[in-house]
């Protein structure tokens, strides 16, 4: 699995990158680390992110496009987030599969992380 950062700036261009490739691509949306600790200010995306990666890891490559939202205050109550308007987004972490005709299914908070939901996802 290849892990790829984006940023609101750069993400439609290495989304099209990625698509481009004709490999799977999955992209997961969540919240910003905190420099302090090195992790998400979310608790249930802290909890999914490992699960995401183990689940997408043995997919042969996969491509992982991490989309941070910011902030906790960029995120919470804020109904014109740029991923909330432009992908329906309602809450994180939310993992995507994605292709040339754009995103498909999704996986959204706790889902990401049920084991079994997880890897049907993955793999269908």
């Amino acid at each position: 699995m290849k892990g790829v950062r984006v940023s609101l700036e750069n993400f439609d261009e290495k989304l099209n990158e990625s698509v481009a490739t004709g490999n799977p691509v999955f992209v997961l949306f969540f919240g910003t680390e905190i420099p302090e600790t090195s992790e998400s200010w979310c608790p249930d995306c802290v909890i999914a992110d490992p699960l995401i990666r183990k689940a997408i890891s043995p997919i042969e490559n996969a491509i992982l496009l991490e989309a941070p939202v910011g902030a906790r205050n960029e995120w919470k109550g804020n109904t014109t987030h740029p991923y909330r308007v432009r992908f329906g987004l309602s809450a994180i972490p939310t993992l995507f599969k994605w292709t040339k005709e754009g995103p498909g299914a999704r996986l959204v908070e706790e889902d990401c992380a049920d084991i079994e939901k997880l890897n049907e996802f993955v793999r269908n």
